[in-house]
């Protein structure tokens, strides 16, 4: 009976990611964070009754490149090493404005691995809450932050997830005999309505989304996807006090903006969500799961969009 790795197949029917070597930008973040620890579980925690932490689909990647935009690493490294010991993961500090960057990242990983399968951009930046706090130099730097740095891997990405391999001499490795790849964009509700937070979010989120549609034609005979995740009002651990009020070092509105009773009447799971049920859409974009599904916005919102089109009153 040929085992598990000894083939690859974007289309396996169990989700396994063997072989596979993955980008997830902001690591450090709650929500890629979440994201590559879902790419790397090979098996359920022991914690399983909570089923939005718990990965029922194991998916085991080969190697993330957990990627920080400062020097101090996610710290990942250390925790998923030892929970997932097969798949490598690598710290890597890396400016997602920076199109050198972008190009010496993707030259690291085919020289070292000889290959690249997914690349997960999560580097969202909020930005400040009204227009007349918001400069030309915020509006640039979220812009690069949620659509620069997804342009980038559209532009560069693809020739790399083009490449085939052999099978690797290392754990969790199968080789590549085929084009394949997933970009996977992480953006907000604010990608397709505005009202969320300030202006800022509102224009660089539809520019985001504006990346994965504009992308479908771009990558028309390659092999790669590419699709949006739209997450609502997500817990990311972070309450009003803790607020840089000006946006410029969150991703998301913290869920604390939208009281407990707030959050009944205009959520339809009325409550927020967890950064680990973003992940699981990710790991199901990155794997076979969505082999026909590319150019798409799937919204994480537990309904609110479909139920009030104002997220966050403000």
């Amino acid at each position: 009976m040929e085992s598990e790795s000894e083939y690859f197949s974007p289309y396996r029917p169990d989700g396994k990611l063997y072989g596979f070597v993955c980008v997830v930008t902001s690591a450090n973040q709650p929500i890629g964070q979440a994201i590559a620890t879902e790419l790397a579980a090979s098996k359920a925690p022991n914690n399983s009754h909570l089923f939005f932490l718990s990965p029922q689909i194991a998916h085991g990647a080969a190697c993330i490149y957990t990627c920080t935009q400062t020097d101090q690493t996610s710290g990942l490294s250390d925790s998923l090493s030892k929970l997932y010991p097969n798949t490598k993961i690598i710290d890597y500090p890396y400016s997602i404005s920076s199109e050198s960057d972008t190009l010496t990242l993707l030259d690291e990983a085919l020289n070292a691995w000889g290959r690249l399968d997914v690349w997960v951009c999560c580097s969202g930046l909020l930005g400040p809450p009204t227009i007349d706090a918001t400069t030309p130099q915020d509006l640039q730097k979220c812009f690069e932050a949620n659509s620069m740095a997804p342009f980038f891997a559209l532009k560069y990405a693809p020739p790399a997830m083009a490449k085939t391999t052999p099978k690797g001499n290392y754990a969790n490795a199968a080789p590549k005999d085929r084009e394949y790849g997933s970009i996977i964009v992480v953006s907000s509700t604010a990608s397709t309505y505005g009202g969320c937070w300030g202006p800022c979010f509102t224009m660089s989120s539809h520019a985001a989304l504006g990346v994965v549609r504009a992308g479908v034609a771009v990558l028309k005979g390659t092999g790669v996807r590419i699709n949006c995740i739209s997450p609502g009002q997500i817990d990311v651990g972070v309450d009003l006090k803790a607020l840089d009020t000006r946006g410029m070092n969150a991703q998301l509105p913290p869920a604390d903006l939208q009281s407990v009773d707030v959050q009944k009447a205009h959520i339809g799971l009325e409550r927020a969500g967890h950064p680990a049920e973003v992940a699981k859409v990710a790991g199901f974009l990155a794997s076979g799961f969505s082999s026909y599904i590319t150019g798409q916005n799937l919204v994480v919102d537990g309904g609110a969009g479909t139920m009030c089109p104002v997220m966050v009153p403000v």
